[in-house]
């Protein structure tokens, strides 16, 4: 019998259960995937919370790769056999097994294994909308990117460096000054102790930077503002901190006619043809050894109330995994 993580109401750690799952023969447009490991986000920890409601009794997780074992009828992308991955949902990754809809994923180029996969498609695919497409980052760009030693951080920050920007990160203790700066940090900003929009302000001869990728939400959005040169792009992709607070619009014309955006992957990943573009932006980028994943956390699938401990704790870094 597969086994999968359950909650059954929303709240701590403790209310995740290791149960029973039946995975029924894929339907059509399915296809059955054993997982060889599984992928830890924060998104997961408010799948938990409730604060991304879900219907009750639910599994949680987002992203996996394995093995296709079976597909359901009309199922042209993938077949049985073939190495995949994927992101993005729908919700249910914490399982030995899982039945998905076969668009959803991509298949592993040989050079990538399975727990690399696992590590990156989630933050990797949210890495690359937000370099590629949300605001397409320049040679020659200042960019700030917070929680720069987290999941999403660690591959951006290597990514925009790639790319030519000049890249500042935020962390939030000392200990996480180097590891930033060891993945593609020209600057790196402890937040914690230091007015991060002052120093944005320094680093950038008082110009500011054309974009904020922001992660981290309520503790850092009005500093994140106060960063931004006029015309310059809010793109506000988590809530690590909580979420923020209701906006008055006008703060935006005050700060310099600045936009600001909430954007999510299923938005940017919709599309068949969008999913597969930015999927193989990632690929080549890891593939080309111009970002690497570093799996620095590795728990038990079973042990996954352990995980979101120490995730929500603060107590990771780069890219966490659950093995089955």
């Amino acid at each position: 019998m597969n086994h999968a993580i359950r909650i059954h109401q929303t709240g701590g750690p403790e209310v995740m259960c290791w149960e029973e799952v039946a995975v029924p023969a894929p339907a059509a447009g399915e296809a059955t995937v054993r997982h060889h490991a599984v992928g830890l986000n924060f998104i997961d920890t408010y799948h938990r919370t409730g604060l991304y409601p879900l219907p009750l009794p639910a599994g949680i997780g987002l992203e996996g790769a394995g093995v296709v074992e079976a597909v359901g009828a009309g199922v042209s992308a993938v077949k049985v056999g073939d190495r995949v991955a994927y992101a993005g949902g729908p919700v249910g990754a914490y399982a030995e097994a899982r039945n998905i809809p076969a668009h959803r994923l991509l298949k592993l180029p040989d050079a990538i294994g399975f727990n690399t996969a696992a590590a990156m498609m989630l933050q990797g695919l949210t890495a690359a909308y937000l370099l590629r497409r949300t605001y397409r980052v320049q040679p020659g760009d200042a960019v700030l990117i917070h929680a720069a030693a987290g999941g999403v951080g660690l591959i951006a920050c290597q990514w925009a460096k790639a790319l030519g920007a000049t890249v500042i990160g935020t962390v939030g203790s000392t200990a996480k000054v180097e590891l930033a700066k060891a993945h593609g940090c020209d600057h790196v900003i402890n937040y914690s102790s230091e007015n991060f929009a002052q120093r944005v302000r320094e680093i950038t001869g008082g110009e500011g930077v054309p974009v904020v990728y922001d992660g981290v939400g309520k503790d850092t959005f009005i500093g994140s503002l106060d960063s931004l040169r006029p015309l310059g792009m809010m793109v506000a992709y988590g809530n690590a901190s909580g979420p923020v607070p209701p906006l008055d619009l006008l703060l935006l014309s005050q700060k310099g006619s600045l936009f600001v955006t909430r954007p999510t992957i299923m938005n940017y990943t919709a599309q068949r043809a969008d999913l597969e573009a930015l999927g193989n932006e990632l690929f080549d980028v890891v593939a080309a050894g111009r970002v690497r994943i570093e799996v620095n956390q590795t728990y038990r699938l079973a042990d996954a109330a352990q995980a979101h401990r120490d995730l929500e704790a603060r107590k990771t870094t780069g890219s966490t995994i659950l093995l089955p």
